[in-house]
């Protein structure tokens, strides 16, 4: 097999997951999950991967199905949390559930996970991610039900928590590293 052929193979291969949700993501879209839907699925995708050139999504290629469960169980409890705590402060009149704009240092450096972390905060309700600073690893959220300092730093440690999590189910052994070293430090990043 030729170089430039081995290269292409690789960069499918990479793609791969990608490719796979892009199928997943049209079927559910036509509702239909039939042979027919999978072939223009799959010619979907790689036309869209293959025409708009888009940046290879580099995945640690380590995926651990007990952190993916323990992230998933986590999430559905949090979106239930989330959805009774916002449905009693609006039907709450008698007390203004204060907001609050914060800023979360994450401790990895990767844009996938941060797009995953970005996006889980802002799926719980409750919080919405308005910006992100990628070169500054910042995500800067929305919140409502912030009426403290300890509220905003509850918060904070939150959303580095879904960070944990994730790179716990989907992050490269690095990540696990920069997780755990900053384990030992106050989300500040000053050591404990």
């Amino acid at each position: 097999m030729s170089p430039e052929r081995q290269s292409v193979m690789t960069q499918v291969w990479r793609q791969m997951p990608f490719i796979v949700w892009l199928v997943a993501l049209w079927m559910l879209l036509w509702g239909q999950f039939t042979v027919l839907s999978l072939v223009t699925g799959l010619l979907v995708s790689l036309f869209v991967t293959r025409v708009f050139r888009l940046p290879p999504v580099e995945l640690s290629g380590r995926v651990n199905l007990w952190y993916g469960l323990v992230f998933l169980a986590t999430f559905v409890g949090s979106l239930v949390r989330g959805s009774l705590l916002v449905a009693w402060q609006v039907l709450n009149p008698s007390r203004y559930p204060g907001t609050a704009i914060i800023a979360v240092p994450l401790r990895t450096d990767d844009d996938l996970i941060m797009t995953h972390v970005g996006v889980t905060a802002s799926l719980i309700p409750g919080s919405l991610v308005v910006e992100a600073d990628r070169d500054r690893r910042i995500l800067y959220l929305h919140v409502i039900g912030v009426s403290s300092d300890e509220d905003v730093r509850l918060q904070r440690e939150a959303v580095q928590r879904w960070e944990s999590r994730i790179v716990h189910a989907v992050g490269s052994r690095a990540q696990l590293e920069q997780i755990r070293a900053a384990g030992t430090r106050r989300p500040g990043g000053t050591p404990s």
